[in-house]
């Protein structure tokens, strides 16, 4: 494949036309349900919430995409273990990477032949890729569609306001209170772009000692549902802390597969079946 045909040069060298979000307003008529999963911080767990929420509701049996629009920080590839590069079909579209027969993903990472190399782009690039991994991919149908965005109220997640105005955020925190801070800045975000916020999580809260069974609270406890009913927003649930999801994550294994029994797996089942079972 030449550099020219390639997917990354396409995002960079494509001009716009006269109306350039058509393409992507008919690939979304495909998709039922729309959701962003969002947080005002890093390293409150959102990319590992948004993996194992398309693993959940993949499960289920529903037909999901997972979209990563962390242009800079993508790591949803090595997580499930995805090795390979994004291929273009017989009408210039994207095909996204399967990782089971319900879940298929698309991710800058996937578009670098050097994984390591740094993406160095403005805003109005990164507005423009992120249409394009809407409009110019052959998702086809779809149930879910599940948006990880990196942290923070910049470009990425205002280019999913603008380009999917029906989408729905889901907001990450962890217990303590820096990140119910940053929490609150994510709500206010929602509130000024017209997006509907769907629900909280609270991650990482509450680590069961594997050898007195003791429960304890790492960073805090509460504090994601205290918010979500101090807002007038609906709490999804709490995912336990599990030092095997961090072992997953680095191996590119899923940790509902590994663990199925465990109570991280259990939680996330419970919060699609939310996802699932109340009109969006």
């Amino acid at each position: 494949m030449t550099q020219k045909s390639h997917p990354t040069a396409q995002i960079a060298d494509r001009m716009p036309g006269a109306d350039p979000d058509a393409s992507a307003r008919q690939a979304l008529k495909k998709i039922t349900h729309k959701f962003l999963v969002m947080s005002g911080k890093g390293g409150v767990g959102k990319t590992s919430v948004s993996v194992n929420l398309a693993i959940a509701l993949a499960r289920k049996g529903h037909r999901v995409g997972l979209l990563d629009v962390d242009i800079h920080g993508p790591d949803i590839p090595r997580m499930l273990g995805l090795p390979g590069m994004l291929k273009i079909d017989g009408d210039q579209k994207m095909i996204p990477i399967p990782y089971s027969e319900n879940l298929k993903v698309i991710s800058m990472e996937s578009l670098m032949q050097n994984r390591d190399e740094a993406i160095i782009w403005r805003g109005p690039v990164k507005h423009s890729a992120i249409r394009q991994f809407i409009g110019d991919v052959d998702w086809g149908d779809l149930d879910f569609l599940i948006i990880d965005s990196p942290p923070g109220t910049g470009d990425e997640p205002l280019t999913i306001a603008q380009l999917i105005p029906e989408a729905k955020a889901v907001i990450v925190t962890t217990p303590q209170e820096v990140a119910l801070a940053d929490i609150r800045k994510s709500i206010s975000f929602c509130k000024n772009v017209n997006m509907h916020i769907y629900g909280i999580i609270e991650n990482m809260s509450g680590f069961t000692c594997p050898h007195c069974s003791k429960l304890v609270d790492i960073f805090g406890a509460g504090g994601g549902k205290k918010t979500a009913l101090a807002y007038g927003i609906p709490f999804l649930g709490k995912i336990p802390f599990d030092p095997e999801m961090v072992a997953c994550a680095d191996q590119g294994v899923v940790f509902q597969h590994k663990f199925a029994d465990s109570p991280i797996t259990a939680a996330f089942e419970q919060v699609t079946q939310k996802m699932t079972s109340v009109s969006c």
